[in-house]
């Protein structure tokens, strides 16, 4: 916050001081130890207490999401380890601890280093479940890392050659307590890695105090359990005990026993499994062939197997019966298109220049030109004309032109009469007077 002038406000000073305690990064994770004050579980599931000693008191909170994994009740007056991150709450202003873990105090040392060493690695990301991978239904090889001597080794070979007898163990011998096993464990990991055909590896002992199950929450046994190629089952002390290989491993098994049995499937349970889907493919293939048979025996008795032919025979009659319909069918658009050429040929003679002059006209024109005469004024007295008859022409003279008195004689329109005429004239040549 910049520095100013003149005072702040409340809300602002409060702020500012948890943007500090936010900001530090001791507080961001820290271990805190206490005695338990004024504990409340409010409905909501969240736990509300205090952590106290001689000198000081402190505020927590821890929520639900954290709470429900707790193993243990917390009581007011138990002295305890409390494990989160110091915020401000603004409304009250004050600053109090966010807890997500808690534990017993009392268990020493080892217990703050699990406890340390679990947070680094769940923070890197070694327990996250969507890394872990699914154990194989039927595998070949099983490798095994515990002792040689004590009851661990012993329990899952007799499960093993219970369950699947031709599952083949192949077993890494180390140390489990003491200081050389973490070192041990670790090697014998990567070892089984190389080895064709181990489709799973097993890891543990049998059950113990917290310093004898130590090897486990090794941070060199878990970096080992976490890049192995193939799934690792952790299988360390009894049900209760819970160490760092359980929550790297891709498979926590409550004992070595129970391993063996996560890891190796029922020899019988599988035969009657095979057998069930074996009746299943069987009843399904002969149902299949039922239905089949039944259709072939269908089509068997259809007409078209029975009587071939009758198909064929309809067919040929389907095509006599257009080929007579197209036949009839051409006859009359023929007969139509004959009484159209008849009616066009009738329209044409009615038209043609010559049924003109069969009736008695005449066509008049001008000696030697194709214009035709059709007033007395075209051809005044003197004047020569050219006369065309149905039979032959006439060469006249007018001696005489005129309207009056006379009866005007019908006019006919005959222009392509004069055409007719003129392509006439030319192929006869020219003629003498």
């Amino acid at each position: 916050m910049a520095r100013r002038e003149g005072p702040i406000s409340v809300s602002e000073l409060t702020r500012y001081v948890k943007g500090l305690v936010d900001g530090d990064a001791v507080l961001r994770r820290i271990w805190v130890r206490g005695e338990v004050s004024n504990f409340k579980r409010h409905y909501s599931g969240h736990l509300y207490f205090s952590l106290k000693d001689a000198q000081s008191s402190l505020r927590c909170v821890m929520f639900r999401s954290h709470a429900d994994r707790l193993q243990f009740e917390p009581e007011s007056g138990m002295s305890v380890l409390a494990g989160g991150s110091v915020s401000v709450y603004e409304r009250d202003g004050v600053y109090q601890l966010y807890a997500e873990e808690l534990q017993p105090d009392g268990l020493g040392a080892l217990n703050l280093a699990y406890l340390q060493l679990k947070a680094r690695l769940e923070e890197e990301g070694l327990f996250d479940p969507a890394r872990k991978r699914p154990i194989p239904r039927l595998p070949r090889k099983v490798g095994v890392v515990t002792a040689m001597t004590g009851a661990a080794i012993r329990d899952i070979v007799n499960v093993t050659r219970r369950r699947f007898p031709n599952v083949h163990l192949v077993i890494a011998p180390v140390l489990v307590q003491g200081t050389e096993a973490p070192p041990q464990i670790a090697r014998a990991l990567d070892a089984l890695t190389q080895v064709d055909g181990v489709d799973v590896i097993i890891c543990g002992r049998g059950g113990g105090s917290l310093e004898d199950l130590w090897a486990f929450n090794d941070e060199r046994v878990a970096r080992a359990i976490h890049r192995c190629s193939v799934p690792v089952i952790s299988a360390v002390g009894h049900e209760t005990d819970f160490t760092i290989a359980d929550f790297v491993a891709d498979l926590r098994a409550p004992t070595p026993s129970a391993a063996a049995e996560l890891a190796v499937p029922d020899r019988r349970e599988e035969q009657l499994r095979l057998t069930a889907a074996q009746a299943r493919l069987v009843g399904s293939l002969r149902r299949g062939h039922e239905i089949k048979a039944s259709r072939l025996r269908a089509l068997l008795r259809s007409p078209a197997l029975e009587r071939p032919l009758d198909g064929v025979r309809q067919r040929r009659q389907r095509v006599d019966d257009l080929s007579r319909a197209m036949v009839s069918a051409m006859t009359h658009r023929l007969q139509l298109q004959r009484a159209r050429r008849d009616q066009a040929a009738s329209q044409l003679q009615a038209l043609s220049p010559l049924a003109v002059l069969a009736r008695g006209y005449s066509v008049t024109r001008l000696a030697g030109t194709s214009r035709v005469v059709r007033s007395a004024g075209d051809a005044p007295a003197g004047t020569r004309l050219d006369v065309t008859l149905q039979e032959g022409e006439l060469r006249c003279r007018v001696l005489e032109a005129g309207t009056q008195g006379r009866p005007r004689p019908q006019q006919v329109s005959l222009a392509d009469i004069g055409l007719a005429l003129s392509e006439r004239e030319e192929d006869r040549g020219p003629q003498e007077d």
